[in-house]
């Protein structure tokens, strides 16, 4: 078998390397079973490839019973049975085979392929170790510790696994992609798409390649050659979440975002807990002013990753975007939770508790953030006043001390705001339209100023 698929996790038995386990073993078994049994094992991956699992897996309860219960015929089920996700019964398969055939390769591979699906990644690379002390020249298992060591960023352990399995065999496709892989994390991009065309001429229906090309492309600023591969990449393997993903954020940066959007659309459809096509896609909505839309996205990037304090900044701004105060408070303190010297947050957090209900009422949660703060920070002298609700002047010369203009801006959009709390209009307004003229518009305040300035009909003195 000379093809695997990566899963954030660890590796298993994707569909084309399924199918493809399925035509060597019907070459491998050709002389040992039936032509009913070989007929069966064709229908079997033409299921597969539909990825209709149920239908492949009752196709076995056809076969001869004394084939059925050797031990090939019983991995073959083992591996469906894990691309199904059904990893307990194919585990069981697997340590049955081991109690009377201990040494059976084939079977310790299947259990480190059931590992990976569970995600259990010590436990795959212990089982892979393992065949790989009984089995030196193993390749796939070669590979798949390159991968894991891969995901875990130990370039040279990865380059030197897959260096191990291109010694066995030039031609594996797991070990081409992957080692193409570490030549890109390395800068070589060279040697990375002299593997890569290698890889997709050896494997030409075979999306991997073109997947790993496009990314390579994409790194490298070729943009339209990037579309080209995810493009085709998508043909060969319709229903990868991580292709389509891809595709749509080249699609993102040529600007052509309906039709980004459209791709996200799809990889979510396909893969729900997809959290980087909840990113994308939710900054497409809110972009083009479908808050309602964005804000249901960024509710369940909270649930998928909580510690992602960027989804919880977003609707924090669209909840003041409603004048929703309460919730933008809330939506600030988680934010502010999961990245707790960004002060910014507890400020923005401050500032909508004031404006959803007394001025004094954050008194005790600044009191709080105020131990942690750099006593000689900007912050620390916004956070006092929000806090004490007076000295003004003092938060005012520090800020016009302030070397660093982000710094210097979002500090007067702090200071605006807390003058808009406590009665004084005039003050307020001259302070947004003076964020405004400094045009710092990479950062947040710089936003939500804008904001205030358009609902407020601020103009120009």
């Amino acid at each position: 078998m000379n093809t695997s698929s990566r899963k954030r996790g660890g590796f298993f038995f994707s569909l084309f390397a399924c199918i493809l386990f399925f035509t060597a073993a019907q070459t491998l078994y050709s002389q040992t079973v039936s032509s009913n049994t070989q007929a069966i094992l064709t229908e079997v991956s033409l299921l597969l490839a539909r990825r209709d699992y149920p239908a492949a897996l009752t196709l076995f309860d056809q076969i001869e019973q004394s084939e059925a219960q050797s031990t090939e015929i019983q991995l073959l089920k083992a591996a469906v049975l894990n691309s199904a996700r059904r990893t307990a019964e194919a585990r069981a398969i697997a340590q049955g085979i081991l109690v009377q055939e201990p040494s059976n390769i084939d079977a310790q591979m299947m259990l480190a392929a059931c590992a990976a699906m569970e995600g259990k990644d010590r436990e795959q690379r212990t089982t892979l170790e393992r065949v790989i002390r009984a089995d030196p020249g193993n390749v796939k298992a070669l590979s798949d510790l390159g991968y894991i060591a891969l995901t875990a960023q130990s370039l040279r352990t990865a380059g030197n696994y897959f260096d191990q399995a291109l010694a066995v065999d030039g031609s594996y496709g797991d070990a081409l992609v992957g080692r193409a892989t570490v030549y890109r994390y390395n800068r070589d991009s060279r040697r990375a798409e002299q593997m890569l065309n290698h890889a997709i001429r050896l494997y030409p229906q075979w999306a991997n390649p073109l997947h790993e090309r496009g990314r390579l492309y994409k790194s490298t600023g070729f943009t339209a050659d990037a579309l080209a591969d995810f493009a085709a990449a998508k043909r060969l393997a319709p229903d990868n979440a991580w292709i389509i993903v891809d595709l749509g954020t080249v699609l993102v940066e040529l600007d052509r975002k309906s039709e980004a959007l459209a791709e996200f659309n799809t990889a979510i459809l396909i893969d729900p807990n997809n959290f980087l096509a909840y990113v994308y896609r939710a900054g497409i909505k809110d972009d083009a002013g479908d808050y309602a839309a964005a804000e249901s996205d960024y509710l369940t990037l909270t649930r998928l990753r909580p510690e992602y304090y960027f989804a919880y900044e977003s609707l924090g701004m669209i909840y003041m975007r409603n004048q929703q105060w309460v919730a933008a408070r809330d939506a600030f303190l988680a934010a502010y939770r999961q990245a707790p010297r960004e002060y910014n947050y507890a400020l923005l957090a401050a500032m909508n508790w004031m404006r959803g209900g007394r001025p004094s009422d954050p008194k005790q949660f600044l009191a709080q953030v105020l131990r942690t703060a750099p006593r000689d920070s900007a912050e620390w002298y916004m956070l006092r006043l929000y806090h004490d609700l007076a000295g003004d002047g003092d938060a005012a010369v520090r800020i016009d001390r302030e070397q660093n203009l982000d710094a210097k801006s979002k500090m007067l959009f702090y200071l605006a705001n807390y003058y808009d709390i406590r009665g004084n209009r005039t003050l307020a307004d001259r302070y947004f339209l003076q964020v405004q003229e400094m045009n710092r518009y990479m950062t947040f305040e710089w936003r939500i100023n804008e904001l205030f300035i358009e609902q407020r009909g601020i103009k120009g003195f």
